[in-house]
């Protein structure tokens, strides 16, 4: 898979906006768990073939399961936490 011409990071969220994801390159990403009033953030290197194949989808393939978002939505997510 081809990346070079992409600008890192990239932001998603589910489409459910359970998961807000900051692709940080193509084998890095962070996730916003939304779980009930709580969020979690797990930072996720693709070690894995699947886990590659999952952030490939983020990136390229991911108007199904995900929506496009800015890094200040992102941001704004991440706010809550802390």
């Amino acid at each position: 898979m081809n990346f070079e011409d992409i600008n890192f990071p990239l932001y998603r969220k589910y489409k459910n906006s359970k998961s807000y994801f900051k692709i940080i390159n193509p084998l890095l990403f962070e996730e916003i768990q939304v779980i009930g009033t709580k969020r979690v953030v797990h930072l996720t290197e693709a070690k894995l073939y699947p886990e590659q194949l999952f952030i490939a989808d983020l990136i390229r393939d991911y108007k199904n399961m995900a929506d496009e978002i800015t890094e200040s939505e992102y941001l704004d997510a991440l706010k809550t936490i802390f």
